[in-house]
């Protein structure tokens, strides 16, 4: 396969894998997508989950779905997670809270095995999100 070029024959990069971050703590969304566009990714911010699910059906390119479990909305994290597996079962998701669920639906739900928990640390997230990634 051949690689993009642009106009002087050269290759072009390609985008950086974009990150839907869910999070209606808008403190705690801002810092997390602050640090992930510190990596190098691209990052989308949404409030809630009716937010990332119209973002995702504006057909916007994303690589992995970040969500809070906890928040307002018509649904939580895990109900986006369902939504994501039954309508975009390709995009990877990753769950975080500070409340403890079973670790069976976070199976079901997420590649990566049991929610990330509150405080997380960003190095660990980034290592779960370049670990997806490498899939």
């Amino acid at each position: 396969m051949n690689a993009a070029r642009n106009t002087m024959g050269e290759p072009v990069p390609a985008p950086p894998p974009v990150i839907l971050v869910v999070e209606d703590d808008v403190l705690v969304r801002s810092m997390v997508a602050a640090f992930l566009r510190e990596c190098g990714f691209g990052v989308i911010e949404a409030n809630g989950a009716d937010e990332a699910i119209r973002v995702l059906q504006a057909e916007i390119r994303v690589d992995i779905v970040f969500s809070d479990i906890q928040m307002p909305g018509s649904m939580d994290g895990f109900g986006l997670a369902r939504w994501v597996r039954r309508e975009r079962p390709w995009l990877k998701v990753i769950l975080t809270s500070g409340a403890a669920r079973t670790a069976k639906e976070v199976g079901d739900l997420c590649e990566t095995g049991p929610i990330l928990a509150k405080p997380y640390d960003h190095a660990e997230l980034e290592r779960h999100i370049r670990a997806l990634l490498a899939r």
